[in-house]
């Protein structure tokens, strides 16, 4: 009997093998040739899969975006039971920092994405397409928290989740840049959550609010979660395993 190939496995590796290309010298010098070779596929194969570059990028794109979004969700989901608005802020906020290997590698993808994004139609609208959604999920658990006593009910907007996002997003930047390490950058993520909140945030938080929040919380996570320079910026993005963790 002919083997059975799983597509959608093969096309997550194609999308791997064009991270790698764009972690380290943009999506630009990405040709489909490029890739086939960086797969370990002919360019006749790579075809089969995908007929144009662009149809490759926006699967990749999405890929990523689905894998940053998992990286985060897993993260809130090791919090203690009935995390407080601000942990599950500080768990999805922290996740969009480059603070290992494999987070640098997804994020220097979706700077790669965000260059191309901003001549590219098709690039910028999935890029966009995400940023209402995580801009929604912070809000409500600003909301959440104005309602438990934990933040006046004034700064519970989504101006301010844009901040968040935002401040999360050129920490980001600045951690690839050098200009901060991810020990910096996560102090000063910490530092603006506490001017948000507070030290200690305001009285009147119980462990009813607790179980309130990890009902508000629990399958809510958007389904993109990188910021918004998602393919743009990976943002918040995940990249694949470094080779050593592949093989």
């Amino acid at each position: 009997m002919p083997k059975k190939v799983d597509h959608e496995a093969r096309r997550q590796e194609i999308s791997e093998a064009l991270w790698r290309i764009a972690s380290t010298r943009g999506l630009d010098g990405a040709s489909l040739r490029d890739v086939a070779a960086e797969a370990g596929i002919s360019l006749g194969r790579l075809q089969h899969y995908f007929r144009t570059k662009d149809e490759m990028l926006v699967f990749a794109l999405r890929y990523i975006n689905r894998l940053a979004a998992d990286r985060i969700r897993a993260r809130i989901e090791a919090l203690a039971e009935g995390p407080t608005p601000r942990e599950v802020l500080r768990a999805c906020l922290s996740g969009m920092l480059p603070l290992d290997d494999r987070s640098r590698v997804g994020l220097l993808v979706g700077a790669a994405y965000y260059a191309r994004a901003v001549h590219d139609e098709a690039l910028r609208t999935e890029a966009e397409n995400g940023i209402p959604q995580l801009r929604a999920f912070f809000a409500d658990q600003l909301r959440l928290a104005a309602d438990r006593g934990e933040l006046p009910p004034e700064r519970a907007t989504e101006d301010e989740a844009m901040l968040l996002i935002s401040t999360a997003d050129g920490l980001a930047t600045y951690v690839l840049l050098g200009v901060h390490d991810p020990e910096t950058a996560l102090r000063l993520l910490d530092l603006q959550l506490a001017n948000l909140f507070g030290v200690e945030g305001i009285e009147g938080a119980d462990a009813v609010g607790r179980a309130s929040s990890a009902s508000a919380t629990a399958g809510r996570a958007p389904s993109v979660l990188v910021g918004d320079r998602s393919a743009s910026s990976a943002s918040v993005g995940d990249g694949p395993a470094p080779a050593a963790e592949r093989a």
